[in-house]
């Protein structure tokens, strides 16, 4: 089992599961949908490549919460014209975004050559990549590594990836993980329609239901480990 872990920590995020028309929601977590299409991105394939689609969904799927973020609310207006070209009408539309937010993504298979051709997308993409919209870039620490070991025992042991402020203001921490049903029996099932049969703006994009598990763990405080393990009681003694 190979598995490659992906840190999403931009300044805003948005990664909707229900929205539609005018008001753009986002969850609190990214979905799987989103990061699929991330990579068919990375990979170059059209948003009519459903068999394209139904190969990356084959991936085994976790997200961390290292940092839950602030949800934010966007005034923003567009406009809109008539099929000829005239100015119709300007109207409101309403986004929500995540900001401050640090996310682990997991990706798991037993198909290496699969994991290879995910970790080049994200690497050496096709497209531009983002983090649920295409303003929304990611840093440039997005790829941590590919890892012998499922995606819910990689997560569960990996260190935390929160901001230093925010680690400083909760010393230990209780962190969620939501995984595909399929990867634990433990935590509470809930459905995000969340499983992308096609990206087509043609056709219409299609998604059907998906279940996740939300586990929770516990991680001690990055920052209070690396204080205990580099203090010098006898520091400022000297050597005489």
């Amino acid at each position: 089992m190979k598995t490659i872990l992906l840190k999403f920590s931009g300044p805003l995020q948005s990664w909707g599961t229900n929205s539609h028309f005018e008001t753009r929601y986002t969850d609190a977590h990214p979905s799987k949908s989103g990061v699929i299409g991330m990579i068919a991105a990375g990979l170059g394939l059209s948003r009519s490549d459903n068999e394209g689609m139904a190969r990356l969904n084959s991936l085994s799927y976790a997200v961390r919460i290292d940092q839950p973020g602030q949800m934010m609310k966007d005034y923003h207006t567009a406009k809109k014209y008539k099929k000829n070209g005239d100015f119709d009408r300007t109207y409101v539309t309403t986004r929500f975004y995540l900001q401050d937010a640090v996310f682990l993504v997991a990706l798991s298979c037993e198909d290496e050559k699969l994991i290879d051709e995910v970790k080049t997308s994200v690497t050496n993409p096709n497209f531009a990549l983002f983090l649920g919209r295409r303003s929304l870039p990611p840093t440039a620490d997005m790829f941590l590594g590919v890892f012998d070991e499922d995606a819910v025992s990689l997560l569960r042991r990996f260190d935390w990836q929160a901001s230093d402020w925010y680690q400083r203001k909760n010393t230990t921490r209780k962190l969620y993980i939501y995984a595909d049903e399929s990867l634990s029996s433990e935590g509470k099932t809930q459905i995000r329609n969340d499983i992308v049969l096609s990206f087509s703006q043609i056709t219409g994009r299609k998604f059907i239901p998906r279940k996740e598990v939300g586990i929770s763990i516990e991680l001690q405080n990055a920052i209070e480990t690396k204080n205990i393990q580099d203090h010098d009681a006898f520091g400022a003694v000297g050597d005489d």
